[in-house]
């Protein structure tokens, strides 16, 4: 069941939800609860104050002082007061400050309290006999042991519930003094049921909200969680697809949350895939035809021999340099690929050190002076006399070099020059240029330069040799380095090579 992204998710969802709206609810019961028993509490010390005001005037009761309070809790009191009557004659009671409430005045008075009341108001003597009893039931009973009226005896004010739900209490006991001297209690109680009653009503409302949110929010939740889970079902039918051989895949997720970036993700590795399968396709295929003309050069040659040509010795010797020339390229071709493979795969070890640029140019345009001298060409270096030294593997630079000079002159017509020019970049990188007035190279082609086989003239390009290699060595060599490999070329105006290596 839980297997599903979407029903966990949803899951997830429902039990925030339940435990939020339990803590909101137990919070809200608990908060309520204690402000409805503050505000009984509330109503019982006004009309105590209001039974003491009516039987003597000028007495005191000891206990809070009930101050501005909320339109709630007023509108619980004036309805609890509102319900007490008392009527009393106009009568003097001779009370000093050593007297206390006396039975005999107390029905001289004619106090008369209403029965409509809840409240159970009683008046009690200083030592703990009822003098008077709303409900007329507990005359001359002794509360003395009662612990609030124990407290209520000592001066003090006391208030406590008694049970527990509809059958709680609450009891409260206020001294009454005349000039300082205690003369009574007043002794209130009143039934919590009404206050019970709001709490177990509200508790069933937020019961039934709760549920009908987790109702509406499991819908919701669901509606949401199929939002996010129907792509991902679609990226995991589209991986399973690449996985069994498939790279055309495209999700085409156009949302700008993480899930459209995902789909982004993944639409740009299929691509890539399918960029990475054709190369490999075609690396295969390359590979093929670039050994497959040689060899069957070599194999139709030692073929020629052993029918007899092997007796005419200038045909023998013509056939054996050929038979040279095409297995050197057979080796050139091997050794490219290996190290096109080491680089691919990270296994190049580059012996980087401080290395002086401008020896090592000096050093390899003078072992091109004769090969340039013979195709009629000039070769120059413009240094810059403070190039800083460059952090770079000496042989693999001298790799570099030697490939793109073996451009320029392949390239190059008669009399035409070759510069090789150092120079710095920025303060981090010293820049290689090498320059040739050839035939250039034509716009289209200049974005495919340094891809593998790739020959701006093929026809020509392997008659002279080439593989389609070199740049893409020189690039990935450079890039190794953490340069950058680039071309500048204009048909008919020559080419411009460029790369950059980091300074020491």
């Amino acid at each position: 069941m839980f297997s599903s992204i979407r029903i966990r998710l949803t899951f997830s969802h429902l039990v925030v939800i339940v435990l939020a709206m339990s803590l909101s609810g137990i919070l809200l019961l608990s908060f309520l609860e204690d402000y409805f028993a503050q505000a009984t509490e509330d109503s019982l010390i006004a009309q105590a104050r209001i039974t003491a005001q009516a039987l003597i005037p000028e007495v005191i009761l000891a206990g809070p002082v009930i101050e501005a309070q909320s339109s709630l809790s007023n509108a619980i009191q004036q309805q609890q007061v509102s319900n007490l009557s008392l009527q009393t004659e106009n009568v003097d009671f001779p009370l000093s400050g050593a007297e206390q409430f006396d039975s005999n005045d107390l029905a001289d008075a004619s106090l008369q309290l209403g029965a409509q009341l809840e409240t159970r108001i009683r008046i009690l003597d200083t030592q703990g006999l009822v003098l008077m009893d709303s409900w007329k039931s507990d005359l001359d009973k002794d509360f003395s042991s009662d612990p609030v009226v124990a407290l209520a005896m000592a001066g003090e004010y006391a208030s406590w519930v008694d049970g527990a739900g509809k059958d709680s209490v609450m009891y409260l006991a206020m001294p009454a003094f005349v000039n300082k001297n205690l003369v009574g209690v007043i002794y209130l109680s009143q039934p919590m049921r009404d206050v019970i009653r709001v709490l177990g009503d509200l508790r069933t409302r937020l019961w039934i909200s709760t549920a009908i949110a987790v109702v509406f929010s499991a819908i919701v939740g669901l509606m949401f969680s199929g939002a996010i889970t129907r792509p991902l079902g679609r990226l995991t039918a589209a991986a399973s697809t690449i996985a069994q051989g498939y790279f055309d895949q495209q999700l085409h997720i156009r949302s700008r949350d993480e899930l459209g970036t995902l789909g982004r993700a993944f639409d740009d590795m299929t691509a890539r895939l399918q960029a990475a399968r054709k190369m490999q396709v075609d690396f295969v295929a390359n590979v093929s035809h670039e050994l497959r003309t040689p060899l069957t050069s070599i194999k139709g040659m030692v073929e020629t021999l052993r029918g007899g040509a092997v007796d005419d010795h200038e045909v023998r010797d013509d056939f054996l340099e050929t038979i040279d020339t095409e297995t050197d390229r057979l080796v050139r071709l091997v050794n490219d690929l290996l190290l096109l493979s080491q680089i691919d795969s990270q296994a190049l070890n580059l012996q980087c050190e401080s290395l002086d640029l401008g020896e090592l140019i000096h050093s390899i345009v003078t072992n091109f002076q004769h090969l340039a001298e013979s195709k009629g060409l000039s070769i120059s270096t413009k240094v810059h006399s403070e190039a800083p030294l460059v952090w770079a593997d000496p042989d693999r630079i001298e790799q570099v070099l030697i490939n793109l000079l073996d451009n320029a002159c392949k390239y190059s017509p008669s009399r035409g020059t070759i510069i090789v020019g150092v120079d710095i970049k920025d303060d981090q990188f010293v820049q290689v240029q090498v320059h040739d007035e050839g035939t250039g190279i034509l716009a289209q082609d200049l974005p495919k330069i340094g891809q593998r086989f790739f020959r701006t003239d093929d026809a020509r390009s392997r008659s002279q040799g080439g593989s389609g290699l070199g740049l893409a060595i020189v690039k990935s060599l450079v890039e190794a380095h953490g340069g950058i490999f680039w071309l500048e070329s204009q048909e008919g105006e020559g080419t411009v090579a460029s790369f950059t290596l980091p300074i020491v």
